[in-house]
């Protein structure tokens, strides 16, 4: 038996990043939005990021959860046959 498995290509952004900016409204504390004003902190560029990151964390839970049983059958098939290479590795 022989599963392959790819997430996907790593260099393939997450978002289209030309594409137009859309105004929105956001609701934040107070203190936290002075307080990184204060310091200069691009609040459009930060939240953008954040975005992403939250984007390519839901991503990979959800390829997770439909590939388990993939992975599980190749996990349990090396498990009982071992790798390929098992015989050609020198170390």
């Amino acid at each position: 038996m022989r599963i392959i498995m790819r997430i996907g290509d790593p260099m393939q952004p997450i978002f289209d990043s030309k594409a137009r900016k859309k105004a929105t409204n956001v609701t934040i504390n107070s203190d936290l939005l002075a307080r990184a004003r204060e310091v200069g902190i691009n609040l459009s560029a930060t939240l953008e990021r954040a975005l992403a990151e939250q984007l390519r964390q839901r991503r990979s839970a959800e390829w997770l959860k439909e590939n388990r049983g993939a992975i599980d059958g190749y996990n349990a098939d090396v498990e009982a046959r071992g790798v390929f290479s098992d015989g050609l590795r020198g170390f």
